[in-house]
């Protein structure tokens, strides 16, 4: 394995079930990521993306293929090493930020760097310079329930900055969060790349995200497809395949490919003047 990437999976496999009722989430999937890179995984619900990130994060063992980060393969690492291997070498953000209700924001990055082996003074000034990074100063000593979602979403970012990670796993960061605060959480995804050379992997809906991004995979039917051979839906921007079995809609002499059938119906709706050009995805 090259180590130029800080990440590198190959032939990476996740099958639930036995016999006739095995059902392949994550298909032979290759992906290396370098340092100072920001990777955006796309794809429909149910496509396998949450089952990818959980088994990158050394949280889900696979089925098949390698996961290696640092030197180490974790589909092979013993279960009672993978917690520290965990907190040494990667950052979490997840959508619903889980953030500790009883602890304040600065007790929760302290938290952090706690479980990564470093505590006292130097946890607690490593938790108030992330804090500060993120805008939060005024912010230290507040609870989760007395912040707002964007605010929630930075104390995250900073917990998950607390070890120092080389790597940092986004699951749907922007999900919960309004427009301006999805792109202000977007720019600091992109800057953890750009200052720290760290590198960032985000699955996620969320088109905004495209543009921070210097990959965009498409995940589907657990298994990346090229997204630049892909159509896009004119309603909700979500990229599809240009095939017979996804639903699709001739008008004008123009073949429209949709998500699903909602979209392709209410395209089909619209008066024709409205309906010659995609929607902004």
């Amino acid at each position: 394995m090259s180590t130029e990437f800080a990440l590198a999976v190959s032939k990476l496999t996740k099958t639930f079930g036995t016999g006739d009722l095995a059902v392949a989430a994550v298909r032979s999937v290759d992906l290396d990521v370098a340092a100072g890179e920001v990777v955006l995984i796309m794809g429909p619900s149910g496509s396998g993306k949450t089952t990818l990130l959980l088994m990158l994060g050394g949280m889900l063992r696979p089925t098949a293929g390698s996961i290696t980060v640092a030197g180490t393969d974790l589909a092979v690492t013993p279960e009672r090493r993978l917690p520290q291997l965990r907190a040494q070498h990667f950052g979490f953000v997840f959508q619903d930020f889980n953030l500790l209700s009883a602890l304040d924001a600065l007790e929760n990055v302290e938290l952090a760097s706690n479980l990564a082996g470093v505590h006292g003074a130097p946890a607690h000034r490593r938790g108030t310079e992330l804090l500060e990074r993120m805008g939060l100063v005024h912010r230290l000593h507040h609870r989760p329930d007395q912040l707002s979602g964007g605010e929630k979403q930075r104390v995250a970012m900073a917990r998950a900055l607390a070890n120092d990670p080389p790597v940092i796993l986004a699951d749907e960061p922007t999900a919960n969060l309004d427009s301006g605060m999805g792109r202000e959480v977007a720019r600091v995804l992109r800057s953890l790349a750009d200052d720290d050379q760290r590198a960032v992997v985000i699955v996620s809906h969320d088109a905004r995200l495209r543009d921070i991004a210097d990959r965009v995979l498409w995940l589907e039917d657990g298994t990346f497809r090229e997204l630049d051979a892909m159509a896009h839906d004119p309603i909700c921007g979500m990229a599809v395949e240009t095939t017979l079995d996804h639903p699709h809609l001739e008008r004008d002499g123009t073949l429209w490919y949709f998500c699903s059938t909602g979209c392709r119906d209410e395209y089909d709706a619209r008066p024709v003047a409205e309906s010659t050009a995609p929607a902004p995805g």
